[in-house]
């Protein structure tokens, strides 16, 4: 029986070009491209942040996939998905977009550089959206990989909310972990704003402290597989990781340089 991975969900915080380029952006573009050219199907997620122009870019909303509200503190917000095309890489690009969250013009600070206190509802909203809306797809992916402090919801929701949905019964999550962890920590009532679904209060207990190091633990310690992005991880993080006996890809400059890193997670998806 073939059992090499098919399908690949990303789950991305940044894309070049519709954000400027830098690490996290640069892989969010170029991963599901060389992975589509290995001969597997992706799909690929990133939230509409307000400073995204959209004439620029051509977005469009995919009225079939929109709709839906999802309820985060009591409170309904509309969830409205938006498609692009990067035509050179022959790939669309999904946009979770709402517009309390997402309308404001720079993405996680204020023009005072103040982390938006409502990050983790942002974090929250975009974890849910992508489930809801892969649902929607009819699309079962065999790995979903996050890459991004905002997509570090997802693990948890994955394994405790969703997994007896048949279309991620056999989903496996990989994290790549980036030097990206806000130093701000998020409002203390984030532990109660992300309980849902088969979500308790005993697997959000390291959001006692809601610190960005901490949610980034809890999202690694719902992962199938870890790969370091970034070459100087948090101390604490990376043994948080060591210490848990999950497969990891450690970070290798000459691979994300050269781009024969693509072959390496591809490799690392089929051998989870």
């Amino acid at each position: 029986m073939d059992n090499t991975v098919k399908r690949v969900l990303f789950v991305n915080s940044e894309i070049f070009p519709y954000l400027p380029e830098n690490e996290i952006s640069r892989i969010g573009r170029f991963l599901p491209q060389g992975i589509q050219e290995q001969k597997k199907e992706i799909r690929s997620f990133m939230p509409r942040y307000g400073c995204i122009n959209e004439r620029k870019n051509q977005l469009h909303e995919v009225i079939r996939l929109s709709g839906m509200n999802i309820v985060i503190n009591d409170v309904d917000r509309p969830l409205v998905i938006k498609v692009a095309s990067i035509s050179a890489a022959r790939m669309q690009v999904y946009f979770i977009d709402n517009e309390d969250y997402f309308h404001r013009k720079s993405v996680y600070c204020d023009e005072n550089g103040q982390f938006f206190s409502d990050n983790g509802e942002r974090a929250i909203f975009f974890a849910r959206g992508v489930l809801e809306t892969v649902k929607k797809l009819r699309w079962a992916p065999d790995v979903i990989h996050c890459q991004g402090w905002i997509s570090h919801v997802l693990p948890l929701y994955l394994k405790k909310a969703y997994i007896d949905d048949p279309i991620f019964s056999n989903s496996k999550v990989v994290l790549s972990l980036y030097n990206d962890a806000p130093g701000a920590s998020f409002p203390a009532d984030i532990k109660e704003k992300i309980l849902y679904g088969g979500v308790t209060e005993k697997d959000v207990e390291i959001l006692s402290e809601p610190s960005g190091i901490n949610l980034a633990k809890l999202a690694a310690s719902w992962s199938d597989g870890i790969i370091m992005g970034s070459e100087d991880i948090d101390a604490s993080l990376m043994d948080f990781c060591k210490d848990s006996g999950l497969p990891i890809l450690p970070f290798n400059a000459g691979s994300i340089q050269d781009g024969t890193y693509i072959n390496d997670y591809n490799s690392f998806y089929d051998n989870l």
